[in-house]
């Protein structure tokens, strides 16, 4: 049970990384099309972004892309995490067709579709990479010594087997 939990959390979080993404840059761009242009002899015009509500619902939305990024982070790969985000072009060419009328030419859709491909062969491999050091192998050697010298004394087996019982309910 706890195991299907762990992976609705990690399909949760890769689904926010793309929505919040994709819906944070669609936002962006529908709150600087109320600002208009801005050029750099008025590079202070960029201030005015910031009280307007599309933009800050935009951060709001990028702010939690950023944090389940951070999250997906913390227990997978970079080359694993990045190319799943990608999918937020997805949600991105979508959003940017509905909410802001944008045409969006055959190209872009192949351009969509094959990110999509290349996500789905990526999200096949592993998540994480083992790491195999060198502390690895000297616990592996004391645990191997520990065995032999349980084996030669039963007593000490028996005290051995109900320390460990007491740690795993600790």
């Amino acid at each position: 049970m706890a195991d299907i939990r762990v992976k609705f959390k990690k399909i949760f979080i890769y689904l926010a990384i793309a929505c919040c993404n994709g819906t944070g840059d669609v936002l962006l761009k529908r709150g600087m099309e109320n600002l208009g242009e801005i050029h750099l002899n008025h590079w202070t015009h960029i201030f005015n972004a910031f009280i307007d509500p599309w933009v800050l619902l935009g951060i709001c939305f990028l702010a939690g892309f950023f944090y389940s990024y951070l999250t997906a982070l913390s227990w997978a790969d970079l080359t694993f995490v990045l190319p799943a985000t990608a999918f937020g072009y997805v949600v991105t060419a979508f959003l940017s067709r509905v909410f802001l009328h944008e045409t969006v030419s055959p190209w872009r859709w192949a351009g969509v579709l094959l990110i999509t491909c290349g996500v789905g062969l990526v999200a096949r491999g592993p998540s994480l990479t083992e790491r195999h050091t060198k502390d690895a192998t000297l616990s592996k050697d004391s645990a191997l010594a520990k065995d032999t010298t349980l084996s030669k004394d039963p007593s000490l087996a028996k005290d051995a087997a109900l320390s460990k019982e007491q740690h795993e309910l600790a």
